[in-house]
């Protein structure tokens, strides 16, 4: 993967939030924010990113506070899928950015869909990939993984058998979730919860947050969102079938769904081409005449 430039820093009420601007340094260029999942970053979206920069899409790619992140939040920080969806929205607006695409993926598209909820004005349109929607937060098996780690002694003694390539590239870790997974990456996405107590603290925080019936109501309020909405779907994909991805867009007044082929949650990685072609086409819809 190429090197992106050093993050900036935005100091939000949780804590520090790092962010990535990548393309033009052209407040008129059209911008899309990524947004990741749990035990990921920024750098998920790092080959989607490259393909749309050299298109002349301004890229904002956050780090957020998944347990892959290497800033602690603040003692104390609330941090829920709620807590988080306004934290980035008070990044887009430290940043003055509008009519925006979102792209969220995993546990990032859930975020983005309480984002939509709460904070429509700065969106301009949204991508999916294979993602949380309605009650399917967490997918399984990933609940009861999720369950484990919300308790801190079992977060502890579970974290450093992941440093095994073969049990980190399992079924129950990323295995499950992409077709080539690159070892260099998810060993340094499982880091920070080996060697700082205060990152293990945050992703317990945000995981005995997440609660199915909350998704499900911010999904299904979604139906007012009435600018466009492009799900680029993997179709290996066992934790968010196909037909999530249908039930998630017949949500949206105006939604396309592409499946991708050979592509699993971690469609950023499986299929980049697929996910920046779906970035630049939700725009040309926002642009064509009604």
């Amino acid at each position: 993967m190429a090197d992106h430039p050093a993050p900036a820093q935005f100091a939000s009420d949780l804590g520090p939030i790092p962010y990535r601007v990548v393309g033009p340094d052209d407040a008129a260029a059209p911008t899309a924010v990524f947004v990741h999942g749990v035990l990921a970053d920024g750098r998920l979206w790092s080959p989607v990113v490259e393909r749309l920069a050299d298109r002349g899409v301004r890229c904002v790619v956050p780090t957020l506070p998944l347990g892959a992140h290497t800033l602690p939040m603040s003692p104390g920080a609330r941090l829920s899928p709620r807590s988080v969806a306004d934290a980035l929205a008070d990044l887009l607006a430290h940043l003055d950015l509008r009519d925006v695409t979102l792209v969220g993926n995993d546990t990032g598209g859930a975020i983005c869909q309480f984002l939509l909820a709460a904070h429509p004005d700065r969106i301009g349109r949204v991508v999916f990939t294979n993602c949380d929607a309605f009650d399917v937060f967490p997918p399984s098996p990933f609940r009861q993984v999720f369950a484990l780690l919300r308790r801190p002694a079992i977060l502890r003694a579970m974290i450093p058998t992941m440093r095994l390539r073969a049990l980190r590239h399992s079924p129950l870790g990323y295995g499950l979730l992409v077709h080539r997974a690159d070892a260099a990456l998810t060993r340094s996405w499982i880091d920070p919860l080996l060697t700082d107590a205060d990152v293990r603290r945050d992703l317990v925080t945000f995981l005995s947050a997440i609660r199915p019936a909350d998704l499900d109501a911010i999904t299904r309020s979604l139906s007012s969102f009435d600018r466009p909405v492009a799900l680029a779907w993997g179709s290996d994909d066992r934790c968010f079938t196909p037909d999530l991805g249908r039930r998630l867009a017949a949500v949206f007044p105006d939604a396309v769904v592409t499946v991708v082929p050979g592509a699993r949650t971690f469609v950023p990685l499986d299929a980049p081409d697929a996910v920046a072609d779906a970035v630049l086409a939700v725009a040309d819809r926002s642009e064509a005449p009604s």
